[in-house]
């Protein structure tokens, strides 16, 4: 991918967090981190990402919180929002959809498929953003 984005990954394990920062690293994307839903959100303001990466079971805030609070601000209306979680139940997918998030990834993963789908929501965000 020639373009450069910013990515904020929240996810409260550091293990997780370190390996999907190394996996995006190597499309030369820049990447942030948060480690709690609160921090997620500050994050957010401060480095207007251009996608989250976001795990649903965090302490302070959850990723349910996370996605509403992002989606009524205006500025994060059209930002992707990939659920990464371990919680694998229809429930909780259902909910994450509901809720504003884009896409859903269950752990483990393949980072493959990690860089496949953040690579497809990055290219329709900026297909979107350059239409007349």
């Amino acid at each position: 991918m020639a373009d450069r984005y910013k990515i904020l990954v929240a996810d409260d394990d550091p293990d997780i967090s370190d390996l999907i920062v190394s996996i995006l690293s190597e499309d030369d994307h820049d990447v942030v981190t948060a480690f709690d839903g609160m921090e997620a959100l500050s994050v957010a303001a401060r480095e207007n990402p251009d996608a989250v990466i976001l795990d649903l079971n965090m302490p302070k805030c959850d990723g349910y919180e996370v996605i509403r609070v992002l989606r009524e601000r205006a500025d994060f209306r059209d930002t992707p929002i990939i659920v990464l979680t371990a919680n694998a139940n229809e429930g909780a997918a259902a909910k994450g959809f509901a809720g504003g998030a884009d896409d859903f990834l269950v752990k483990p993963f393949a980072p493959s498929h990690l860089r496949a789908r953040v690579k497809t929501w990055l290219l329709r965000r900026h297909a979107h953003e350059n239409r007349p």
